[in-house]
């Protein structure tokens, strides 16, 4: 039987492509609205295995799981996630705070 639900831990890792065609990274964690129950937003990692890696969080909504690739893709180019907020490894980012506004339309929403 086919059906459309995944476990969390079988979403962490997958990658992530951009609307370019591109690989932006791929899926580091998803933040969850503990009231709600869903799915706010999802971090992307970027970086390859012997640079250093930046975070950047898209909303979960803005992500379409595509079954041929085994992948997600995003309306989103490396350079769109470079212009809202980033942790660098081993930054103190705040993911939950999201009291600041960014004006790409795949961030957030206050």
């Amino acid at each position: 039987m086919h059906h459309t639900l995944v476990p969390s831990d079988r979403v962490e890792h997958v990658c992530v492509f951009g609307r370019d065609g591109a690989k932006l990274g791929s899926i580091e964690r998803l933040m969850l609205d503990k009231v709600s129950g869903t799915v706010a937003y999802a971090i992307i990692k970027t970086g390859g295995v012997l640079s250093t890696h930046h975070h950047y969080p898209v909303r979960w909504t803005a992500l379409r799981f595509d079954p041929v690739r085994q992948a997600f893709e995003a309306e989103v180019t490396l350079d769109d996630l470079r212009s809202g907020p980033s942790e660098f490894d081993g930054d103190e980012f705040d993911w939950g705070d999201r009291s600041r506004s960014y004006t790409h339309p795949n961030y957030w929403a206050v």
